[in-house]
Order: C-alpha cells, then sequence, then structure tokens
C-alpha cells in the first residue's frame, strides 16, 4: 500500500486495487504515470472503468425464452432476450400480442415509466 497526504497534511493508507485480467493493462499503465480509457472497437465510444465488455448498447436483440402470465389486460410477458453485444437479461415483452411472440424473435429496447419516475427498459418486437 501506498501513502497519500490528505489536506489536513495527515497521511492515509490507500487499499490496493482489485486487479482483474480485463484490467491489468489499465492498472500496469497506473504504474507507469500513464492513465488509460478504453474505446471499443466496435461502436466508437470511449468507457471507464476498465472491463472487457464495452457499455454502450445497441438495444437490440432476440428473444431467448419467453413465458406470459395473467389472461386479458392483467397478461404480462417475462423474457430472457440475448443483446446483439452478447449478454442476456430477465425483461418485459410490451405493446405486442403475447400470442405472436416467438422464439429467436428480434426485438428493440423501449422505455416505460415507472410509478417511481425512472424509466424501465423493456423490449417490442422490432
Amino acid at each position: 500500500m501506498s501513502n497519500s497526504v490528505t489536506p489536513t497534511g495527515t497521511s492515509r493508507r490507500i487499499p490496493a486495487p482489485r486487479v482483474l485480467p480485463e484490467s491489468l493493462p489499465y492498472w500496469t499503465a497506473a504504474d507507469e504515470g500513464r492513465l488509460l480509457v478504453k474505446k471499443c472497437r466496435a461502436c466508437g465510444e470511449v468507457h471507464h472503468y476498465p472491463r472487457d465488455i464495452c457499455p454502450q448498447a445497441a438495444g437490440t436483440g432476440t428473444v431467448y425464452s419467453f413465458s406470459t402470465m395473467g389472461k386479458g389486460e392483467a397478461a404480462y410477458t417475462l423474457a430472457f432476450v440475448t443483446l446483439d453485444e452478447g449478454v442476456s437479461l430477465m425483461t418485459n415483452l410490451v405493446d405486442c400480442d403475447p400470442a405472436t411472440v416467438s422464439i429467436g424473435q428480434p426485438v428493440r429496447v423501449v422505455f416505460k415509466p415507472s410509478d417511481g419516475g425512472h424509466a424501465v427498459p423493456m423490449f417490442t418486437p422490432a
């Protein structure tokens, strides 16, 4: 661990960072006095903190699995959607007839307001 001087002149211990294989180049550069940020080869966006997967998402993917619960106006469809970037997430399928949903169907993200005010990402057929 290294020491750092606070504004009051006292020193404190700085804990060593947790270094994962995908972040090793970042920490190696820091040891050399260089600050690195990653630039995604697919989308061209830069991002920080160091990680293998770009945090930017196109918002498109395919239905991996789904299940519709309830009937009529109370029906809702839960699904696992695999994003084009490769990650899968559990979500709701909205603005569609559950009877027309199929595995492998292309979907795109839509944002629905919640009771608490924050928008919630959900998916609809593309």
